[in-house]
């Protein structure tokens, strides 16, 4: 079942699976949404950096390696990592974003940002 509204053209998509195994090596999440939706489950050791700061923040992000960015859906993400890519990240949206995530019945982490 298709969650996302669509990557856009030239942006990477990742399945729920292929992003769990990049996880087991600590590859970077990046997840897009608002403080209440991270709030309500998101990867553990997600980064959150809501839509409105993906620019301001974009030095945060590693320039080697993939970066994994994720929203509800796919479609926020797939935006975020469109212009991630512009800027010479090597930034793949999770296809389906967190729904196809927690679909396929794996782990969240619930609350707000540690600290």
């Amino acid at each position: 079942m298709s969650y996302g509204m669509g990557t856009p053209p030239g942006v990477p998509e990742v399945t729920p699976e292929q992003l769990e195994a990049a996880l087991v090596g600590g590859a970077p999440v990046v997840d897009v949404r608002e403080h209440d939706e991270y709030e309500g489950g998101h990867l553990s050791g997600a980064t959150l950096v809501p839509m409105g700061e993906v620019v301001a923040r974009v030095a945060e992000l590693p320039r080697t390696g993939p970066v994994y960015i994720v929203c509800a859906t796919g479609a926020r993400s797939g935006r975020a990592a469109q212009w991630y890519r512009a800027q010479g990240i090597d930034a793949r949206n999770l296809a389906g974003g967190m729904k196809a995530w927690v679909a396929g019945g794996r782990p969240v982490v619930f609350g707000p940002l540690p600290g």
